[in-house]
């Protein structure tokens, strides 16, 4: 199972709560303003496929595999993902 940082930017502020539920449902961390981490067995392009529609066409989103990462004070433990 992969760990994958998924990051936003979205075009309309009204879009937030039904994006973050689409994270939540996954089991996805909030970590940063708009970074959230997510373990997985679904593959970066599926998770992007799952989550676009939350962040629409004039959203960007970015869904990265990670396979050694290190952090410092984050929102939420990265480690219980």
């Amino acid at each position: 199972m992969a760990v994958y940082l998924v990051a936003y930017n979205l075009a309309k502020a009204d879009q937030t709560k039904n994006l973050w539920e689409a994270l939540t449902a996954l089991g996805a961390k909030h970590i940063q303003d708009s970074v959230w981490a997510v373990r997985s067995n679904f593959t970066a392009a599926q998770l992007q496929k799952h989550l676009w529609p939350y962040v629409g066409l004039q959203g960007r989103l970015l869904v990265a595999d990670t396979q050694d990462w290190a952090s410092w004070n984050p929102l939420s433990d990265i480690n219980s993902v």
